[in-house]
């Protein structure tokens, strides 16, 4: 059986945040990113801020700020959903 609490080891909360709102900002302002590279950029915001927020560099904080960043973008598909689905019960 898959044990998931090995992954919320990983997950940094305060880059979660930041990328969630960085990844909004990116989708409905910058129409010159496509859509298909916000996951990579958040992959990447949430290493380097996941870095300044732990002070050094090694694959734990690797692994978190890419997992961090990475849950921002599931994040944002689940509120959209539930958003959406919400509206169309009405």
């Amino acid at each position: 059986m898959l044990d998931l609490s090995v992954i919320s080891n990983y997950l940094v909360v305060a880059v979660i945040l930041v990328c969630c709102c960085i990844g909004y900002v990116i989708k409905t302002s910058l129409d010159f990113i496509p859509n298909k590279y916000i996951p990579l950029i958040m992959a990447c915001i949430g290493v380097v801020l996941n870095y300044f927020i732990a002070g050094y560099f090694n694959v734990n904080v690797l692994l978190g700020g890419m997992l961090s960043g990475l849950s921002s973008v599931g994040l944002h598909q689940a509120f959209k959903n539930l958003i959406e689905n919400k509206e169309g019960d009405k």
